[in-house]
């Protein structure tokens, strides 16, 4: 096809890429978008489907080169070809970067710059899923958390005691989406008699984030070269005796910001 030779040719692209010819691979997964076939119909002027455009297909409007076109989003198949997990956004404008989602899927760290701190209770790596992230980007914030040896902390469910949490300084462009937290270890505190959720071995905290990118947001990161996300480790720990003073780490992550690719290749005529 034309339009993905050309594609290929301006990005280095070498693995192929397939054309899905009247969206039959489209249809019989079940991802057809129809809003812009309706947008284009008697219905085009109802304020309902004008959002729906907004928010599926095109911050301006539908045109009919999308009539047909996907709910976009990432299959990952075995080496059987059987679909063994799936990747989607609540807005065509976002997208799973390659590596966040191969990070999810126990794909293995992607090769980006690391920090590690180590304090009086643990040790922790800090990354990021990518080292280059663009407008709509959906991509990761990791930490790698160790407690010392018989030290451990707090996981969610532990009431009473300081939960280890990351935070996230709030930017007007960051959709900063739940932390996703691994199955704990049950701790058994002897002379209290008291049972308690723990993080007692190496364990990892995942933080999604969006780089909105909607024509308002990108305005307000237009023409920067990086872009620093700021936020805190914060936790309480203990060892089979003493539980110490709740403590805060400061974190940071910085991104490279690469331009979208908005140039389009001609269509045949």
């Amino acid at each position: 096809m034309p339009v993905l030779a050309d594609f290929s040719a301006r990005r280095g692209i070498t693995f192929p890429l397939l054309s899905d010819a009247g969206s039959a691979t489209i249809k019989a997964f079940g991802i057809l978008n129809p809003v812009p076939e309706e947008a284009l119909g008697p219905n085009k002027d109802d304020p309902a489907v004008a959002a729906e455009v907004q928010r599926f297909v095109s911050v301006v409007r539908a045109n009919p080169t999308m009539v047909g076109m996907a709910f976009p989003g990432t299959f990952m198949l075995d080496r059987n070809g059987r679909v063994t997990s799936r990747f989607f956004e609540e807005s065509y404008i976002e997208r799973n970067t390659v590596s966040n989602i191969l990070t999810k899927v126990g794909g293995g760290k992607a090769l980006v710059a690391a920090t590690r701190i180590s304090t009086a209770h643990l040790e922790m790596t800090s990354y990021g899923s990518d080292a280059a992230i663009a407008a709509g980007n959906h991509f990761s914030l990791g930490v790698d958390i160790t407690p010392h040896a018989r030290m451990h902390v707090y996981a969610p469910g532990a009431d009473g005691y300081r939960i280890v949490t990351l935070k996230i300084e709030p930017q007007p462009f960051l959709k900063i989406l739940p932390v996703k937290y691994p199955p704990s270890q049950m701790y058994f505190f002897k002379p209290l008699n008291e049972r308690v959720p723990t993080y007692q071995k190496p364990f990892t905290l995942v933080q999604d984030v969006v780089l909105d990118g909607a024509p308002s947001s990108q305005a307000a990161y237009r023409g920067k070269d990086s872009l620093t996300i700021a936020g805190t480790l914060e936790y309480q720990a203990c060892d089979d005796k003493l539980c110490f003073n709740p403590a805060t780490v400061p974190l940071s992550w910085t991104f490279v910001l690469k331009p979208l690719d908005t140039q389009r290749s001609a269509r045949p005529q």
